[in-house]
């Protein structure tokens, strides 16, 4: 058996082994697809392959739609050549249940990769080609939240994205400039309307990918590359519409005992709430699943999730459980004072400032995470992998809610675990664990800057804690940390202004005393 249009014509074979295959023409859809393509997505990795193309592999089998997705790589273009192209752009989805079952199913939908590589004619023009047609409806995305990111912390641009400004919309190159550039084509082609949208896991995603997208525009309006109708046309939403939306989907690679079973040949819950603003239509999505609904609402289950309910809770488990040796995230559940962490972050710090979006439940949607989801020995998560990008990620998954005590109370100083949360990530980027032994670090844009920045903080040199007064080496502590903790581009705010600078500090002091210093600060702080 292989997974290629020729191996699936045995099907009695898949059947067999309990993988059910599509009941339609997969080779039809694809010639669809190609012909006129109106759904191309950006960023075709696993959480996409699983849920967006489920989505469409749903609507197709429906009889809904007869078009599959036009899956575009903007990064790791190996992807194409190792992932799709040997399988005939075909997908093998297995969604994981809480007991350690699996259901298997192939997945036709992903109809075409293609890498998006201006400098390579075939793939260029096959892309301005699409988004050149008037039927084109919409362009998802799943590129992670720094895929929308232009500056670095100190507000610059980065390098590779002042080169896409200064070389214009012709030869672009990173995955900002490349939507622009395409967008910029289906303006001149006669300004047709279209919706992008983005599904990554971000506060106000679709904000901020508009916000990138015309920040682009605008400076090739400043070099005289593009009209200023072009910036018009990007920020007029019944032309150009950035949907918000919020996703729920964890796509990991399989578990040992699942690779097993399937060498003998997700996870259950799953959201996507997207606002309903398409200007030139779009498939029936909700008849897949998905909450299609306003933006209030969509922002209401996106604060829920990403800014309370999950994804702050993951951050405090990847950054103490690469501190604390641990190699799974299902494993962290079973620590007394990670457990109990999670639980103070998202029950009881989070649920003052979330919003009941109404179609879901806050308090349900955490109890679930908890109890079912994040203790499930089945999701091979590590805390290594949550753990990348993190300088990216604390404004949004700690900041909002931070900005939202400060809002209801006038400071943050109720806060008493994200603080301790946010001094464990602080920790974690000296890159030595508690038993004093170093670790490598995950990948992170900011982490030579950060690094040096905590530069000469060793363990055994905070020799002062709130009890103990200050010292030389106490000082030395707090002047390093401030510059990070009151920086805005990191956290959304300064944390010294928000009321939690210091405590953070404290926290920070006495994880450093020496050799098991961190587990001493959480048992000290969560017993």
């Amino acid at each position: 058996m292989k997974l290629t249009l020729e191996g699936l014509k045995d099907r009695a074979a898949w059947e067999k082994v309990g993988v059910s295959i599509p009941s339609y023409d997969i080779v039809k859809v694809a010639e669809n697809t190609k012909k006129a393509p109106i759904w191309v997505h950006f960023g075709i990795g696993n959480i996409f392959r699983m849920f967006i193309g489920g989505l469409a592999d749903t609507l197709i089998e429906k009889g809904e739609l007869d078009k599959g997705i036009t899956c575009v790589e903007t990064f790791d273009f190996d992807t194409v050549d190792m992932i799709y192209k040997p399988y005939d752009n075909l997908v093998l989805g297995v969604t994981l249940r809480a007991d350690g079952s699996t259901d298997k199913h192939v997945i036709g939908s992903l109809t075409e990769a293609i890498k998006a590589q201006s400098s390579v004619p075939e793939y260029w023009n096959r892309l301005k080609e699409i988004f050149t047609n008037p039927a084109f409806q919409m362009a998802t995305f799943t590129i992670t939240e720094k895929g929308y990111a232009l500056k670095n912390a100190a507000g610059q641009y980065f390098p590779f994205v002042q080169a896409d400004i200064d070389q214009g919309p012709e030869k672009p190159g990173a995955a900002m400039a490349i939507v622009a550039s395409l967008l910029y084509e289906r303006f001149k082609a006669g300004a047709y309307p279209v919706a992008i949208v983005s599904c990554d896991n971000c506060s106000h995603n679709g904000e901020k990918l508009m916000n990138s997208v015309v920040t682009m525009a605008k400076e090739w309006e400043k070099k005289g590359f593009v009209p200023a109708e072009f910036v018009a046309y990007l920020q007029d939403e019944k032309k150009v519409a950035f949907p918000w939306s919020m996703i729920d989907k964890i796509t990991p690679r399989p578990a040992p005992s699942v690779e097993k079973e399937l060498e003998k040949l997700g996870e259950g819950p799953q959201y996507l709430v997207i606002e309903d603003k398409f200007p030139n239509g779009r498939p029936k999505l909700e008849d897949a699943g998905v909450y299609m609904t306003d933006r209030d609402t969509v922002n209401k289950v996106e604060r829920m999730k990403v800014t309370t309910c999950l994804n702050p809770l993951h951050t405090a488990l990847a950054v103490y459980g690469c501190v604390l040796g641990y190699t799974l995230i299902a494993d962290e559940m079973k620590d007394p004072e990670l457990n109990k962490l999670v639980r103070e972050i998202g029950l009881v710090e989070g649920m003052p400032v979330v919003t009941d979006p109404g179609i879901l439940s806050p308090k349900d949607f955490v109890d679930e995470v908890i109890n079912v989801r994040i203790p499930n020995p089945f999701m091979p998560d590590t805390p290594q992998r949550i753990a990348t990008d993190t300088s990216q990620k604390v404004g949004i998954r700690y900041g909002e809610t931070i900005k939202s005590y400060v809002a209801k109370y006038g400071d943050a100083k109720k806060l008493r675990f994200i603080p301790l949360a946010i001094a464990g990530w602080l920790r974690y980027l000296l890159g030595v664990d508690d038993e004093g032994k170093t670790f490598e670090r995950s990948s992170d844009p900011m982490l030579d800057s950060l690094t040096e920045a905590l530069s000469g903080i060793t363990l055994g040199n905070a020799t002062a804690t709130a009890d103990a007064g200050s010292s030389v080496d106490s000082a030395m502590i707090s002047t390093k940390l401030h510059p990070i903790l009151s920086n805005a581009n990191i956290f959304g705010s300064d944390l010294y202004a928000d009321g939690i600078g210091e405590l953070v500090e404290e926290y920070f002091r006495e994880e450093i005393a020496g050799p098991g210093a961190v587990r001493s600060t959480l048992k000290k702080y969560l017993d």
